[in-house]
Formats: C-alpha cells, structure tokens, sequence
C-alpha cells in the first residue's frame, strides 16, 4: 500500500487513541449511574489489526449508544498478562478480552486447531472455518466456563525469527530455543524437529529475547513490528507455518444482565468490527513487513512453495498428535470445509 495510505492509517488511529484516552477517565457527558462499563483487556500494541479494532469498536459504541455504553480499552497487558485474563474475566474485572486461540485451547483442545502448522492455505479457508459451522461449534464450547464468544479475528499467518542461524531446512531448528505462548500443538512443533521450548507470556518476549534467554520466537509481521523484535533478532524465516487468531469473549453472567437493545448493538457492532478487522489485518500486515525490509536490521529467507511442502510433509507427528487427543473426525471435517478453497 502507499505511503500516504500508512500515513493516514496513523492518522487515524492517533486520533483514535486521543479519544480512547478521554474515556477512561472521569468527567463523562453521561451519568456514569446510567452507563454501561465495558473493559476491554487485551495483551497486543495499539497499533496492530487486534488493538486497532478494539479502538473502532468502542468509537463505534460510543457514538450508536449516544454515550450510554463506554467501552474502555486497556492494550499491551496494562491490566493483566495473556495467562491472566480468563481469572479477569471470570472474576469480573475486566468484561471483555481477546486472547489468542491458542490460549483458549488450553481450555478447549480442539481449539488447537488454529495451530496446526500448515493446515490452512490462505486467509480465505481461515475465515470459512471460522464462519461456519465449525467456528459456531468452538465458540458454543464457551458456555461450558460460563463465557460467550461473539466473534473471531484474525492476524494473519506466523514466520519464525531467531538470532541464530536462518531457518531453511526443518534440520536448522535442532538445538535451538523457541518462545511458545501455550503447550500442545504449538511446542510440538518446534519439538518435533529438535528445538526446545520455553512457555513465556507475550508481554516477556521482548526481554526474553534482548537477554538470550531464547534464540527465537514466532509470530505476524504486526507483531513483530510493533514489539520490535527486528530489531532483536538477526533472521526471519517468512514461513506462514501457523495462523494467529483470537476469540472475542465476555463473562456471560455480565453479558446475560445487559439489556436486550444494548447486547443487539454490541453483537451488531461486533459484526461489523469483525469484517473491517480482518481486512485491516491483511493490509497492516503488509505495510509493517515493507517498513521491515525498509529499515534492513534482519535477514529474510522466503521459503519456496516447494520447500513449504516439503515442512508440511514433516510436520506429520504434530498432527497424529492431535488427532490422538481430539479424535480423526473433527479434523477430517474440518478439511472438508477446507478442500473447496484450497483448490480454486
């Protein structure tokens, strides 16, 4: 995209962050006995597809409810660390959270299906899942912890940096020390070719990495970007080995004590957010990896489709993994709906 369409989208969210910023403090046009207070926790930047629509959102509230619903939105762990914020919710401190669904699955395994490396072949065979039945069934699984799911955003495919060595061949990850943000899926695939891992929450990467406690982690490019691990880390494989997705959640004992009108604009808004969040997630993407290559403090490797193929094929154990925790037939039925988009 050019650079006057990156120097508008900082405009606006500029402008965004100065008015999100007026919210979360007293003085409000509106008797805060009449209002409905929503926190919004959250563990990424401001300035990535996540934080973004978590600011239009709470504008877009703002303004439809005349100021009656005041979403307050907390980014970059303010309030509570990834590992933390299910106890928030469930405790009530905060009412609205979106954290990884590789996070959820430490609630849910077959919601570990987001991490399976490989699995999906673009965005659009994400969004397919994540919009029908499938996605519709993961989110119902929610209610068993008394949380209700009200969308599903994305922040596009992984690559891998590390300040070891570049990463070609599946052989170049063998001793080295990866970041992994839940066990499962997500450790055994680094494990499987050799490298170890280390669970840490988002918010500790960046020193993790500055102190070598870890050679590498993975993550989008927004991420990335916006934590500054470029300038950390000496090679990025662009790898798109693993898609990051995140749940909108809430406290269903909160959400059930809204009235009616007030859930129908916050599941309408949330709808509407969802689309805008996945195309800003594409386009942010995109921009942030040219401001990368711009300012050339890393090496990038671009694998060939090929050389994808080839990690896909060896990546083999991650999924008799899951399949052995989770049953062949939920990931059966999830490459049916795969299968259409993959071959048009």
């Amino acid at each position: 995209m050019a650079r006057n369409s990156w120097i508008t989208l900082i405009i606006i969210l500029i402008l965004g962050l100065s008015g999100c910023g007026s919210r979360v403090v007293d003085g409000q046009q509106v008797n805060k006995k009449e209002k409905i207070i929503i926190k919004f926790s959250h563990v990424v930047n401001e300035n990535t597809p996540k934080g973004l629509a978590a600011i239009r959102f709470a504008q877009l509230i703002q303004a439809r409810s005349n100021g009656s619903i005041e979403v307050q939105v907390f980014p970059d762990s303010q309030l509570f660390k990834d590992g933390e914020e299910f106890e928030a919710l469930s405790r009530g401190d905060v009412q609205m959270i979106a954290p990884a669904t590789s996070k959820v699955s430490q609630l849910f395994p077959q919601w570990q299906i987001w991490d399976l490396p490989y699995l999906f072949p673009n965005l659009e065979s994400v969004h397919q899942i994540m919009d029908g039945p499938i996605g519709k069934a993961l989110l119902e699984q929610l209610e068993e912890k008394g949380l209700r799911g009200l969308a599903m955003w994305d922040n596009g495919f992984k690559h891998l940096t590390n300040n070891v060595q570049p990463i070609i061949k599946p052989s170049d990850f063998k001793g080295l020390r990866f970041r992994v943000m839940s066990p499962g899926v997500l450790q055994e695939q680094f494990n499987n070719f050799g490298a170890n891992t280390v669970l840490l929450p988002f918010n500790d990467v960046y020193e993790a990495l500055s102190e070598g406690n870890v050679d590498g982690q993975e993550n989008t490019i927004s991420n990335i970007y916006t934590q500054k691990f470029d300038q950390l880390q000496d090679y990025m494989t662009l790898s798109e080995h693993g898609f990051l997705g995140y749940a909108v959640i809430v406290n269903v004992e909160f959400w059930d004590q809204l009235p009616s009108q007030a859930r129908e604009l916050l599941e309408e808004t949330m709808a509407e957010v969802t689309l805008w969040e996945r195309e800003t997630a594409k386009e942010l993407n995109q921009m942030q990896f040219e401001e990368i290559k711009k300012k050339n403090l890393i090496e990038i490797y671009s694998p060939t489709a090929r050389e994808k193929r080839i990690w896909k094929e060896d990546f083999f154990s991650v999924y008799f993994k899951f399949q052995k925790e989770n049953g062949s037939d939920f990931l059966n039925d999830v490459k049916k709906w795969i299968e259409p988009r993959e071959n048009n």
